[in-house]
Parts: structure tokens; sequence; C-alpha cells
């Protein structure tokens, strides 16, 4: 028996790669940044044992350069860069994770590493903006000298030259085709960097625009960080405000109001995530939308998908927040979660914290407990009860946040609005001047002798009558015709 080796026919792999891979080209964006964090981690790692690499420019971070003139966009890091034989390695060979072997030469396997690269094909999405990209590295252990320049026109050939950089780390410029030129517009990289790199660790600047008087005078834009940096889902509880707890409830999921309840919670082992989970204090526009979820998903801070279903029953679909997770497996594109025993433990684990929380609410005797799961009970529990019918697995837990209508519910609510109609009155009378007469109600006889009044009718008395206006035409004539005599 003879072994033979898969040939690979490189030109059209790349064109499948570029062309079939993703759904979105927008992804360029996240993949550069992401490769950007990750060069600023590995030298942060590094320089813990080797403190002189860090030398001159010790504040890492990710620039983000458009160029409406020439129609390029550059991204710049100050990490570790690359040496000659790394960017032949790494760039010039496909499904080749720099980032993966990098994890795999660590000697600490429990370093605080939060690399974001594994399947190495990233990089190679720039092609489906750009025809031409230029990537000029200086490796952290080089002298300027040393520098190397790598150029591709992504037809599955590249070319490399050594030259003189300054400054470490890397710049990648991509030379945009004919219709990707929306990409160079200050907006459009903004929105981009909010969406899927928010959360990276490291500052992602883009320059601030320049008014028609700064450009004409020549003066050079300032950079301004554009992402959020740290996760507020990644800090410790205590140290996160209600205020900002709420503000990132509107602002990343979308909401106007205030959450009914929330629940922030960790878990580490065999499989670890933080989730910040919230319900909503009213009903979203689009609560019967079966198919929709309120779960945005993030790996290592960096946006997968919004509107992830696979982590949430059609029960809690009024849930709304983040999970973000080291252990999920994606495709290849990292933008479709694969169906497998990890993503149902990781379901399992969020529905029953989820209830959890629920019954915790409903059995406390704290009124601020009680207040929140009656507006959740109000909101959402005919949506609740649904898990009642089609999961057959929660069922059991899930009746025991479950209320109903009755004769006892419907005496208690009348009473609290009697009481705070009561109380309402108390401070109207409170308010009266002296000698004021107090505020007198006005009660019908009869529903129909509440009507209000409108053209044509009066009211008299307790009897409604309708007021007969002449018609008109000629004099005997009605409006069935001439008057028969």
């Amino acid at each position: 028996m003879t072994q033979h080796a898969f040939q690979t026919e490189v030109t059209q792999l790349l064109h499948l790669m570029i062309h079939s891979l993703y759904s979105h080209r927008e992804i360029f964006l996240r993949e550069l940044v992401s490769n950007a964090s990750d060069a600023c981690d590995k030298l942060r790692f590094q320089g813990l044992t080797e403190p002189a690499l860090l030398a001159g420019e010790s504040d890492l971070h990710v620039e983000v350069v458009p160029d409406a003139e020439g129609k390029t966009i550059t991204i710049t890091d100050n990490g570790l860069g690359l040496t000659e034989a790394e960017a032949v390695e790494h760039l010039g060979t496909i499904a080749k994770s720099g980032t993966k072997a990098f994890l795999q030469a660590a000697k600490d396997k429990s370093a605080d590493l939060n690399l974001i690269g594994q399947f190495g094909v990233g990089f190679y999405s720039a092609f489906m903006v750009a025809d031409r990209i230029v990537v000029e590295s200086r490796s952290a252990r080089a002298g300027a000298d040393a520098a190397v320049r790598w150029e591709s026109r992504g037809d599955g050939q590249f070319s490399t030259e050594r030259i003189e950089r300054a400054r470490r780390g890397t710049t990648v410029t991509l030379h945009l085709k004919e219709d990707a030129h929306e990409f160079v517009e200050h907006w459009r990289l903004r929105e981009l960097i909010k969406k899927y790199s928010d959360y990276v660790a490291y500052p992602v600047q883009l320059p601030k625009p320049l008014s028609d008087e700064d450009k004409k005078a020549g003066k050079k834009p300032e950079l301004e960080q554009v992402n959020a940096g740290q996760a507020l889902w990644t800090r410790p509880k205590d140290q996160i405000t209600e205020e900002q707890y709420t503000e990132f409830y509107r602002s990343a999921c979308k909401q106007w109001d205030e959450p009914a309840t929330r629940l922030h919670f960790k878990v580490e082992g065999t499989l670890s995530f933080t989730a910040l989970l919230f319900i909503p204090g009213s009903k979203p526009y689009d609560l019967f939308d079966r198919e929709r979820r309120g779960l945005g998903l993030y790996v290592r801070r960096v946006f997968i998908m919004d509107d992830c279903k696979e982590l949430l029953p059609e029960w809690a679909r009024c849930v709304r927040g983040v999970v973000d997770s080291d252990d999920l497996p994606l495709n290849v594109s990292r933008e479709i979660l694969q169906d497998n025993e990890v993503v149902r433990k990781l379901r399992k684990q969020l529905v029953k914290k989820l209830l959890d929380h629920l019954q915790a609410l409903a059995a406390s005797n704290d009124d601020k407990d009680k207040a929140a799961f009656a507006k959740v009970d109000e909101s959402f529990g005919p949506v609740l009860r649904e898990g009642l019918v089609n999961d057959f697995d929660n069922k059991d837990r899930i009746a025991r946040i479950a209320r109903w209508q009755s004769t006892w519910t419907v005496a208690k609510a009348a009473h609290a609005r009697g009481a705070e109609d009561h109380l309402l009155r108390q401070r109207r009378l409170a308010r009266r001047r002296p000698g004021q007469p107090p505020p007198r109600r006005l009660h019908p006889p009869r529903l129909r002798g509440a009507v209000p009044h409108r053209p044509g009718r009066r009211v008299g008395g307790a009897a409604l009558h309708r007021v007969r206006r002449p018609q008109a035409g000629k004099r005997g004539q009605g409006r069935r015709g001439p008057r028969q005599r």
C-alpha cells in the first residue's frame, strides 16, 4: 500500500477563502484589529520576562487610519512584530496560525493570555475589499535595518524584501477596490470598530475629523480612542454601579427602559464563560417574534453574532444581554456557532441560572425583589408559561414561577389600586390652600349620561337626545325625496 499526500490548488483555495468563506465583507476590519490586538498581547506577555522589548513605547495600542484621497486603509500596531522568516511562514502559508503556534510554544499555559486568532485565515479576509495588500513589520527583537515588507495581490503569489523601519510592530496597508471606497469614511470605520471590536483590551484609535479650516491650514488630525476597552461583564460586580449597568443595558441591548432585573455571573471549569443578562421592564416590540433572541455572543470579547438563538429556549426570548466564552466552537469564518455538546452544556447552564434567579425573586420577602418579579410576570408571564408546553426538561421548574390570574389576585390588585388612590387624594388635600373647598367628584346616574358632547347631540339629565337638523334642498322635500300628500 502506498501513502499519498493531498494536493492543494493554492490559487483556487485562496479564491474560495476570499469570496466564499465570509458572509459580510465588513468582517475584514474585525479580523485585522484582532490580529493587531494579538500582537500587542504577545509583546505584553514576552515583556514580563524581557522588559527590554517594551523599551521606547510601552503604551500598546492599535491605529486605524483611512486615506480618502489614496483610497487606502492603514492598520498599525506597536506589538511584537514579525521577522522576514515569520512573515513568509505565517502570511505566506494559508491556515498557519501564528497565535496558535505562540500559545503552544508558551511555557506557562496558565498565563493571562486572551489571544483571539486560531485558524490562520482571518488575514486573507482583507482581500474581499482590497486588490493589493502591503505589510511592513519589524520584530521587537530585531534592529531598525531588519524590517520586512510583504506584498500580495491575492493571486496566489507574494513578494518580500528587507527595509528599514524605526518603529517596532506591524503596518497593514489595504489598497481598496473600486466598490469598497465606503470603508475610507470615518463614520463607517467608527461604526465597525464599535460593533466588532468595542471590547478589545487595547485602545483602537481613529483620527479625529478635521474642519475645512484645519485642512486648509495643513493640520494633522489627532488620534482618539474609539472602543470602550474593558468589557463591563469582565469586571467584578462590586466595582460596577447601577448607573453603569443601566447604561450598558441601553447601549448594548438597544433598549430604552429600565431593566426589571439582571443576572451577572461567571462559570469556570470544563466550560468557562461569563454572562450578563437583563429582563426588560416593558415588552419589546418584537416579543412575539419567535425567531428572535436578545443575546449577543462574544468570544474573547470579540463580537461574533447578535440574536444568538442557540443559547436560549423559545420561552426565554424576552431575555437580553451578552455571553462571552473562550470555549465555543465556531466555524472558520467565526460567524456561525456549531451545534455540539459544548453549546448544549452552555445553554443548559444559562437556563439553570435564569430559572434559579427568577425563583429566588418569587420567593423573596424583600419589597424590591417582589416588585421586580411582579414586573417580570406582568410583562412576560404569558411568554414564560410557554415553557410548560414546549420545554419538557424544565417544565417543573417553570411551573414554580408561573403565575395565574384568580379572584384573589384581582382583589389584591384592586386593593392596591384603592390604597394608591387614597394616598393620592391625601396628597392633594395636603396641597390645598387655606379656605379652598375639597375636591368633588361628579358621577353620572348612568353610563349614557357620561357621553361627551358632540355636534348634533345634547345631554339632558340622564337621557341622550338627537337634535334633528333641517335637510338641505327644496322646501317640502326630505332626504328621501318629495313629501307624499
